[in-house]
């Protein structure tokens, strides 16, 4: 295996590493709960994409998929259940992430319509072994296994396997269909939930408290300005915003076309304590 360091945002760089490739996965990308106070995220999130798949199209790659996210649709305002026809992310209502993810599969679109064969995927939060990190979701179970959580946050959201995506994301590259979106969930649970499936594998004992989102959502932007620059906290206006509107997110399309399988977070959960157990022994 070949590695090519390229930059997203330098198309040449992305054409000399696209050239003689049949096939593209576009990852790349900014998470953002924080908004977007120096441009960055949505600089990687729309230029980004738009220059790797005009640079696929220059190469003549034969399938582009494009990872984006569920944060692409409206989640305040798609109802209590988001399929892929629900309302996209558009508005000084919706957090800066959740529009650069939207402009960005706008951008694919465009280029799909000069002649690219592109399918783009929306993952739900990505959670699993393999976190090199770690992400956000991995340094959460951390966290909750060294009991460096003392209260819950109330609220939802919807967590997915990483493998289950990695599969969704082969299969939408074998048999989905050109343009189309395939929203990969695996289940929605609450943050009190995730804390008692970490106690369960790891015989840690869950925080007892939890606090509500409409004591947080007033706190929120202080926390965020009393934080150190290069820090960010668990509680921002976006996060809670994410937990707040968390509805039931629907991959019925992506198992009728492609195939698509869900695990139980248990698992999940018990095979990414596994890992970094695996990793720091």
């Amino acid at each position: 295996m070949e590695h090519v360091p390229v930059d997203v945002l330098e198309p040449a760089s992305l054409e000399k590493a696209f050239a003689g490739a049949d096939t593209v996965f576009h990852l790349a990308a900014v998470i953002s709960i924080i908004g977007d106070p120096t441009g960055i995220v949505r600089r990687v999130n729309v230029e980004g994409p738009r220059n790797a798949s005009q640079a696929a199209l220059a190469c003549g790659v034969s399938r582009f998929v494009h990872c984006s996210s569920a944060h692409a649709f409206d989640l305040e305002r798609c109802g209590p259940e988001l399929t892929e026809a629900g309302p996209r992310a558009m508005g000084d209502h919706a957090p800066a992430y959740d529009r650069s993810k939207n402009e960005g599969e706008n951008e694919v679109r465009a280029t799909i319509a000069k002649g690219l064969d592109a399918v783009i995927v929306n993952p739900t939060a990505i959670i699993g072994p393999h976190d090199y990190g770690p992400s956000r979701m991995g340094e959460l179970l951390l966290q909750y296994r060294a009991r460096k959580i003392p209260v819950n946050i109330g609220g939802a959201f919807d967590f997915v396997d990483v493998r289950d995506l990695v599969a969704g994301m082969i299969a939408a590259e074998q048999s989905g269909r050109t343009g189309e979106n395939y929203l990969m969930s695996g289940h929605r649970h609450s943050p009190d939930e995730l804390a008692q499936l970490a106690a369960q594998v790891s015989g840690v004992k869950a925080p007892r408290l939890s606090a509500p989102l409409s004591l947080l959502s007033g706190l929120a932007p202080l926390v965020l300005k009393l934080t150190p620059s290069d820090k960010i906290p668990l509680v921002t206006p976006d996060s809670l915003h994410a937990l707040q509107y968390a509805p039931t997110v629907c991959h019925y399309k992506a198992s009728k076309e492609l195939g698509y399988l869900a695990r139980p977070l248990i698992e999940t959960v018990r095979d990414t304590y596994a890992w970094f157990d695996a990793r720091s022994a």
